[in-house]
């Protein structure tokens, strides 16, 4: 790499900004994110059926970078969403929940799209921040009918007609105002952008991004056991700081064309979300605006061949199963892009009386600043492991805990204590293990048969730098 490939290479790491060639790049062609994560970037996708999506720059971020982003689908979805349990919350939380709540007891299905700005976390902004989001979710539900109205749609509304048909999200800075007028010309500028194409749908994610170095998206498609149907999920996320449990800047959306009950998705998501995004965590801060939300358009049920997943049978368990394992894919990708990281931390914790327990140890362990910045300096310091899981909540017998590293290259654990007694410590088997970039931790604690993995990432000097900087 020559000195100027390496000056951009560097003022592009520590900014976190895209350079403006993304923007008319072709997504073939990956060079314009970090090297280290074009592995975690799709080429190409299997994409659920009725959504269209698009993305373009409204003039939020003064970068010129995508910054808002509208996911519609071609009929009424089945919605859920998890929110932060962040006692101070932003004004789509507000909206979005209120407006789910009300939908529910209509029992059917409403929701048409999301729209999702970046830049401005429309949090801490009082009534007019309200007044704005509603603003936000007008200006969707107008290109909504305007776009039933050009494709000859005729959707009945009654008796929900007064409810709007969109969620909203916004991630960025808290305190600022939303631009509503950007928002809502930007909206406008987004008729004739929306598409179901691959482009398309990496132009969605790049537009739910902030300090994010490369856009988080998964697609998948699954057979139902039933042998009935076929269905997809597609999703997208974004999150590398303010990334912790309970719903961290964290958005999540996913949607799918399968046919499933309000009731079913709802529970459906609520599992997913304990064992995907609320097991991971970048920096222990919780965010003001956290939304995991799911849309279900039933699109995958045809005439020919219909099905809706209505009971806890085979089927539903399939589809949970699914959904949980596709969201902690997602949520991982969040935890590899996390601010400053250069380690990705799997911690998994075993022997527990309940798998509260292992989680609660799980998530002291990944939210120490001295384990995080241990691993960032390849420093064998395991005591500070043990250190965080005694400072938990959970239930502990120090003469009976175990630990190991467990090596990503294949090679065997390296066991460190064994009922609470130190082993010799080989320095620099530890070491060639530590400068991996994906390490395994475990922790046996010999009081029960429940566990619990979550996962985490390093503490470096960028992090400091991307977060004292921010606004900037």
């Amino acid at each position: 790499m020559n000195l100027l490939v390496r000056q951009k290479f560097t003022a592009l790491k520590h900014s976190r900004i895209l350079p403006l060639s993304f923007f008319s790049m072709k997504y073939s062609d990956l060079s314009a994110f970090p090297e280290t994560k074009r592995k975690y970037i799709p080429t190409s996708g299997i994409y659920p059926k009725g959504f269209l999506v698009g993305s373009l720059h409204c003039g939020i971020k003064k970068n010129k970078n995508k910054d808002l982003t509208l996911i519609l689908s071609t009929k009424p979805c089945t919605a859920s969403a998890v929110f932060t349990k962040n006692q101070v919350v932003a004004a789509p939380v507000e909206i979005d929940r209120k407006l789910l709540n009300e939908i529910r007891e209509l029992n059917k299905d409403h929701i048409r799209s999301i729209i999702v700005n970046s830049g401005v976390a429309n949090s801490v902004t009082g009534e007019l921040g309200y007044k704005n989001g509603k603003l936000m979710a007008e200006a969707a539900d107008k290109y909504i009918d305007q776009f039933d109205s050009k494709t000859n749609r005729h959707i009945e509304n009654n008796p929900e007609k007064l409810l709007s048909k969109s969620l909203i999200m916004s991630t960025g800075v808290i305190g600022q105002q939303l631009p509503i007028e950007k928002i809502t010309t930007g909206v406008k500028q987004l008729e004739g952008k929306l598409g179901d194409s691959h482009a398309h749908w990496m132009e969605a994610a790049a537009g739910f991004m902030t300090t994010d170095t490369f856009p988080k998206i998964m697609s998948k498609e699954f057979e139902l056991p039933s042998r009935k149907g076929k269905y997809r999920f597609c999703g997208i996320a974004k999150g590398a700081g303010m990334i912790h449990p309970n719903m961290a800047t964290l958005l999540a959306t996913v949607t799918t064309d399968a046919s499933i009950t309000q009731s079913l998705l709802d529970k459906a998501l609520s599992y997913a979300a304990d064992k995907s995004f609320n097991s991971i965590t970048v920096d222990g801060d919780t965010s003001t605006n956290d939304t995991v939300a799911i849309l279900a358009n039933g699109l995958a049920s045809t005439e020919n061949s219909p099905w809706k997943i209505s009971t806890e049978d085979q089927d539903f368990e399939s589809f949970k199963t699914n959904l949980s394992d596709f969201m902690k894919d997602l949520a991982i990708l969040v935890v590899r892009d996390g601010e400053g990281a250069t380690k990705f931390i799997k911690i998994n914790v075993q022997g527990a009386e309940t798998v509260q327990q292992a989680h609660t140890v799980g998530m002291s362990i990944a939210t120490s600043p001295l384990v995080k910045t241990a691993f960032y300096g390849m420093d064998a310091n395991w005591g500070r492991i043990l250190c965080a899981a005694g400072y938990s909540s959970a239930k502990i017998n120090p003469q009976k805990i175990g630990l190991s590293l467990i090596p990503s290259d294949n090679s065997p654990p390296m066991e460190l204590v064994k009922n609470g007694q130190p082993l010799p410590l080989d320095e620099d088997r530890a070491l060639s293990i530590l400068k991996l970039e994906d390490i395994g931790v475990e922790v046996t604690l010999g009081m029960g048969n429940e566990s619990a993995t979550v996962f985490t990432c390093d503490f470096s000097h960028e992090y400091i730098t991307i977060n004292g900087s921010y606004r900037s």
